[in-house]
């Protein structure tokens, strides 16, 4: 008689901002070596944390002008258009269709935050983390992709039913002050760990890798915390 496999668990805690192009590409590069290491690696249990990180926190709930905003920032047209481009081609690698054209708002991103907390509440012991990182792709998403205002409530709890998740409940958590305090928590963290820019991974809590790094090197770490390398 074959006795089954006992099942090898893998924690994974990622720093990012809904706000951060570099954090959707890098995410999304992850989630592909995750998805090869599973399919070779059958006993793998992979469990995900999102952890808030906040590139401008400063910024007001209703969020500003993305591109008065932007040029404050990072100086030209020119200059913008030649780093959106970079970006851009960077992500269509990986199937990501940027669309800088049509963000008009840089946003706050205090609730995009507690929806993704709040949708990792929700997972169940079989796929710890999985609905918060449909919750985060679907923001990343609606904003990069199709410039909709990730600050805004009513734009937050339609992507949510679009999850699966009951609108009344998002509504309800938005408008009180549930995971306030983990956004916060999430980012003293970071500065803790001397996160200073995202995307941050941390495996099995010893291992880190900064920024959106190339899928082979996400497939070399991934195998590096399952053998224990460092």
């Amino acid at each position: 008689m074959t006795m089954p496999t006992a099942a090898t668990t893998l924690t994974l805690d990622l720093w990012a901002d809904i706000a951060c192009p570099w954090c959707w590409i890098g995410e999304t590069r992850l989630k592909a070596a995750v998805a090869r290491l599973r399919g070779e690696r059958p006993d793998v249990r992979v469990e995900w944390s999102w952890r808030p990180f906040q590139l401008q926190p400063q910024l007001p709930r209703e969020g500003v002008d993305f591109a008065t905003h932007m040029r404050g920032k990072f100086g030209s047209d020119a200059r913008l258009a030649t780093m959106f481009g970079h970006v851009a081609d960077a992500g269509a690698g990986d199937g990501l269709g940027f669309r800088f054209d049509r963000v008009t708002v840089a946003p706050n991103t205090t609730d995009a935050h507690r929806l993704v907390l709040w949708a990792q509440a929700q997972d169940d012991d079989a796929a710890v983390g999985e609905r918060a990182l449909a919750t985060a792709d679907a923001l990343f998403r609606a904003y990069f992709a199709e410039g909709r205002d990730v600050g805004d409530r009513a734009v937050l709890t339609e992507l949510a039913v679009a999850q699966g998740h009951d609108a009344d409940a998002v509504r309800a958590m938005l408008a009180s002050d549930a995971y306030e305090l983990d956004v916060r928590d999430g980012q003293r963290d970071a500065a803790r760990l001397g996160i200073q820019g995202v995307p941050f991974l941390v495996l099995d809590q010893r291992l880190a890798v900064s920024g959106a790094q190339p899928a082979e090197l996400f497939d070399r770490a991934l195998r590096a915390a399952l053998d224990g390398g460092s």
